[in-house]
């Protein structure tokens, strides 16, 4: 008789936690790789436990379940779950749940859902975020897809995800590729972050000279206040780790950064539906300008680049950097949050934006103190446009400004890239200006192509077209958006 709750495949570091922590639950667990040598391991090692079964073949995991079935795939996004969801079929009965926990892109889930749904199976995709600490001890899960699904997995999800003030950082997000899209999302906004946080390091150690244990020190009092989160924590531990002679590590490590695709997909998603997604975008563009290691350095010998130390008292220039930190942080969360909104009226997805803050305030990644607040604006305005027009946020970014702006300065002196921390101000002085420099493109573009343009004494929608060199005449483009 099957007796198992829910069937894992894929025991790569993530999908071990998550079963470790399932188990730890009482949630019973069967299990299968497609190395079955990495089953053999898992259960004879650390997954030996009564409530955790290794399975030979996928036969025998959808055997060993309960129905409906629960199968959760933890492996790599892409080809591979369109494989094991097509090996699974053969198994699997009217009603049964397949579930997605990878980093699958949303339009995949899209699909994967509309075509299972055809089937009567019911697919989930869904996020999940907090590493392997996370997976194993309570990660941050963002589930959508088939809403007949939930019911019959949110007892497992919820038990296994971090908690905050006992509230669970799991909820319904929506239907289809909802829950893939959060957590896309989520990792841009993840992006944006750890380039802000590199480039404060960037001007504290370059710029004003702090060594490793200034620089540990002031991060540590910056996870104290307000900039109290995840990788700022994370980052006063890096600085104090060393390596085998005692040097610092941090310092051995090259600076050419990867990447798996998130953020890509993330400012590819809002270029495609015009949203101005800029810190995240150029938090991209900075990873992958990093990777040009080699030829970095030559032009730095090119042009003789040297940096300049920054002039002006330290604690005073700590401060400001603290708050440029602080004020693009919130543009980082403020884009995300806008992309989420062009989403949910382009797909007719239900997102409640508080609740996604709630479950980013623990286990995962961008886990950070003002999501409280976020959730917090939400709930006092649930049709709230933009988070900059809420007041705490207007506050803070108003007590933040001068620091941001000095820090800019700073850094442009001396010659210190700050691409993220100066396109979340350029972002926030276009966002907060009545009047732009658009109608010069826009007479630009009816010149060359005839694309017409809207005018300020004539009702929104209503558009015109000036013969600009006096050709006579009236074609107009109807090939591009103004």
């Amino acid at each position: 008789m099957p007796e198992y709750d829910i069937g894992l495949i894929g025991l790569a570091v993530m999908g071990q936690n998550l079963v470790l922590n399932m188990s730890d639950h009482g949630v019973r667990v069967a299990v299968y790789n497609r190395s079955v040598e990495k089953v053999e391991a898992f259960v004879s090692g650390s997954g030996k436990r009564e409530n955790i079964a290794g399975c030979a073949s996928l036969q025998e995991l959808v055997a060993s379940l309960q129905t409906p079935r629960r199968i959760m795939l933890m492996v790599r996004a892409g080809a591979a779950v369109d494989e094991t969801i097509a090996a699974l079929l053969p198994y699997l009965d009217a009603g049964d749940i397949i579930i997605d926990g990878g980093n699958s892109h949303y339009p995949d889930t899209n699909r994967r859902f509309l075509a299972l749904q055809e089937r009567n199976i019911r697919y989930l995709g869904v996020g999940v975020s907090g590493g392997e600490e996370g997976a194993r001890f309570g990660p941050s899960i963002m589930p959508g897809g088939d809403v007949a699904a939930w019911p019959f997995v949110r007892d497992i999800f919820q038990a296994i995800a971090a908690t905050v003030d006992g509230q669970p950082c799991c909820t319904w997000v929506g239907p289809a590729g909802a829950g893939h899209y959060v957590k896309m999302v989520h990792n841009g906004i993840e992006y944006g972050d750890m380039q802000l946080i590199a480039e404060a390091y960037d001007v504290l150690r370059r710029g004003l000279g702090l060594d490793a244990a200034q620089l540990q020190a002031v991060f540590s009092d910056w996870n104290a206040g307000v900039l109290d989160s995840y990788l700022i924590e994370i980052t006063g531990h890096i600085l104090g780790v060393r390596d085998v002679d005692g040097g610092l590590l941090l310092d051995r490590i090259l600076d050419a950064a990867g990447q798996k695709g998130t953020g890509k997909w993330t400012a590819t998603d809002a270029l495609d539906n015009g949203t101005p997604l800029t810190l995240i975008t150029e938090a991209v563009y900075a990873r992958a300008l990093s990777a040009r290691k080699e030829e970095r350095v030559r032009a730095a010998a090119a042009y003789g680049k040297v940096v300049g130390p920054i002039a002006g008292e330290r604690e005073r220039c700590v401060r400001a950097v603290h708050d440029a930190l602080y004020a693009a942080k919130i543009i980082s969360y403020t884009q995300g949050f806008m992309l989420l909104r062009q989403a949910a009226a382009d797909y007719a997805w239900p997102l409640d934006y508080g609740a996604i803050a709630l479950m980013w305030r623990g286990g995962c990644i961008i886990r950070s103190r003002f999501l409280g607040n976020i959730k917090t604006a939400f709930e006092n305005n649930p049709t709230l446009e933009n988070l900059l027009l809420d007041d705490f946020f207007r506050q803070q970014i108003q007590g933040a400004m001068s620091g941001w702006r000095d820090t800019l300065k700073m850094a442009i002196d001396a010659g210190i890239p700050v691409p993220a921390m100066s396109s979340a101000l350029a972002f926030f002085d276009g966002y907060c200006s009545g009047e732009s420099p658009a109608n010069l493109l826009q007479a630009q573009r009816d010149y060359f192509g005839a694309h017409t343009y809207e005018r300020i004494d004539a009702p929104r929608g209503e558009r015109f077209h000036t013969d600009w060199v006096g050709l006579q005449g009236s074609a107009i483009s109807g090939a591009y958006d103004a």
